[in-house]
């Protein structure tokens, strides 16, 4: 289980907080959508939660361990895996490529990585013809798929995803959250979804919106 214990964030004064004491739980097998407008902070308490940001108080807790006394290098590279709007995939690289780069790098324990790696590519629609062009020959919904698959890949327990319809259209998001969602089930992964799309984030199993710098629970 991750948790969020009496979390709160701002950037220069305290008074002037993005969100305060926000106590949030996320279990595994299920989706979260973490729902607000844009600069409402929601994707802050996504960094948060991956370890990329520190809380100016409170604490990210992980198998009851506070990931800052875990450490955040070690957190994200065993804990959690981050899909990102931009994708952020190796230009130079293959589909295939960048999926078995990522498992070298965080010692994902298949015995087979490029096997494994095109089994998954596969299950998401990237076929071996794909998979071995260069992911700038792809789609950006190909691209998108490819960076979840690398997620998905990397062992870690967490995928966390900042936007990650937010560069395509409606059918191909609604492609890429029940991706989400059948990832989080049949390989128990915990799946948090940053977004601005109410359609988005109606697809998954909990919605909290971050609104007047409150998190409420308007899908349960």
């Amino acid at each position: 289980m991750l948790t969020a214990k009496n979390i709160s964030y701002w950037y220069k004064q305290q008074d002037d907080y993005l969100f305060k004491d926000v106590n949030l739980s996320f279990d595994s097998g299920k989706t979260y959508a973490i729902l607000g407008s844009s600069g409402s902070g929601k994707t802050t308490f996504l960094s948060l939660l991956s370890g990329m940001d520190k809380p100016k108080e409170g604490q990210i807790v992980w198998d009851d361990q506070d990931i800052a006394k875990l450490g955040l290098t070690r957190y994200r590279k065993t804990g959690v895996s981050i899909v990102f709007q931009a994708y952020n995939l190796l230009p130079y690289m293959t589909a295939l490529q960048n999926v078995t780069t990522a498992m070298s790098i965080t010692h994902a324990k298949q015995s087979d990585a490029k096997k494994y790696a095109l089994t998954m590519l596969k299950s998401v629609g990237i076929d071996d013809v794909l998979a071995k062009k260069n992911v700038t020959k792809l789609s950006g919904g190909q691209q998108q798929r490819v960076a979840i698959v690398r997620a998905m890949c990397c062992d870690a327990p967490i995928i966390v995803a900042d936007e990650p319809t937010g560069n395509l259209d409606q059918a191909t998001s609604k492609e890429i959250i029940t991706i989400l969602q059948t990832i989080a089930r049949q390989q128990n992964k915990t799946v948090i979804i940053v977004t601005h799309e109410l359609e988005v984030a109606h697809q998954c199993d909990f919605v909290f919106e971050l609104t007047d710098k409150k998190f409420q629970t308007i899908i349960s």
